[in-house]
């Protein structure tokens, strides 16, 4: 189309000029490309991590320390429970003194919610201890070795895979004994919370109120958290960051657009002459239009991909660096943050060349020529 080849040969003439507009949609695209695949990469990361207990129910005592051994008898009627004992202790590790959360569960129950990285499980009964991840590397804790807790010596015969903060129980920091190692080194009784897992992700709120039905009839006795609606919470919050996180690339692209805007009204101007005759010679109103639009259209294309482009780049870096995972990244919701920043940087283009473009077409042909 001829439109279109004087757009590219006009724009030519100004390479410089032309270098600047694109630059500037390069950055707003790659902003809004970058920042979109962070946000939905970090959703993704955090959501993955959470879907894995939102099909559980945790249950917490309501005014008293601990939920006694004939309510969680109650709970294990409704489903699959598994009682934890919890308190926080300084132990020795390699020589150092540091407080650490120590649970109690039956040995059983363990491997329903941990996954073990190096060693074995505990045993019915055992008198040793499993360790977390980031514990074991903070102290460069081995499986072979002891850790000192009162007068108690436990040997590490496990170390856990990292998995996160969870709402259940955060075992990365901590060190796992069994219930009898538990009730020896502090002679408690009932359990601070219990675990409750449902088969059905769809069954989770009827199992809740059979629960409080069943615990809370004559007074509260217990609360009961419902993870799946946490996580969906979490999930609406990250949705939020991620919009949060394009409305600073947008802003980049509004820069963007008035220097193109700033472009193509200095185009108009140095080129009204120009556009005068090609008027007198017959080009119509609407082909002045569209040649004024493909330049837009133009500087918007090439800056939107290399934008993406280079946004698509950023996103790996930053996934790498701070997700320690690229996986997301060829997800597709984030794949169209790729087409959104291109769409974009288009759109932004073309809108803030329309002004420019219909104050050329209107230009009279008598005036255009005489103008110096």
């Amino acid at each position: 189309m001829i439109f279109f080849e004087f757009a590219k040969r006009n724009l030519a003439r100004h390479k410089f000029r032309s270098v600047l507009a694109v630059i500037g949609i390069v950055i707003g695209v790659l902003a809004i490309t970058a920042l979109g695949i962070l946000g939905n990469s970090v959703r993704l990361s955090a959501s993955e991590q959470l879907c894995m207990i939102g099909n559980e129910l945790v249950v917490l005592p309501y005014g008293e320390e601990t939920i006694s051994d004939a309510n969680f008898e109650k709970i294990e009627k409704v489903a699959d429970a598994i009682p934890v004992r919890s308190s926080v202790d300084k132990v020795i590790l390699n020589g150092e003194s540091t407080p650490v959360m120590i649970y109690g569960m039956r040995s059983e129950d363990i491997p329903k919610l941990l996954e073990k990285e190096d060693g074995q499980f505990l045993k019915h009964g055992s008198l040793n201890c499993l360790v977390g991840s980031r514990l074991a590397d903070e102290y460069e804790l081995r499986v072979g070795e002891r850790a000192l807790i009162k007068s108690q010596k436990p040997r590490i015969v496990g170390i856990l895979k990292e998995r996160g903060i969870g709402f259940d129980i955060n075992p990365d920091n901590a060190i796992i004994v069994s219930d009898k190692m538990f009730s020896s080194l502090y002679n408690s009784s009932g359990y601070n919370s219990v675990i409750v897992k449902v088969d059905n992700i769809e069954d989770v709120k009827e199992v809740r109120e059979e629960i409080e039905d069943r615990l809370n009839k004559r007074e509260e006795v217990v609360r009961v958290m419902e993870l799946k609606m946490i996580v969906e919470g979490i999930k609406s919050l990250f949705r939020t960051i991620s919009v949060f996180l394009l409305g600073i690339g947008a802003i980049s692209l509004l820069v963007a657009g008035v220097s193109i805007l700033n472009v193509m009204m200095m185009s108009t101007v140095e080129r009204t002459k120009e556009i005068g005759v090609m008027r007198a010679i017959g080009t119509s109103k609407s082909g002045i239009l569209r040649m004024f639009l493909f330049e837009s259209l133009i500087l918007g294309a090439i800056g939107g991909v290399i934008g993406a482009i280079l946004g698509f780049g950023a996103g790996f870096l930053v996934d790498v660096l701070m997700l320690k995972e690229a996986s997301y990244l060829f997800a597709p919701s984030s794949i169209l943050y790729i087409f959104l920043g291109i769409a974009f940087g288009v759109g932004t283009s073309v809108i803030s060349g329309l002004y420019p473009a219909w104050r050329a077409s209107r230009l009279k042909p008598i005036e255009a020529l005489r103008y110096e």
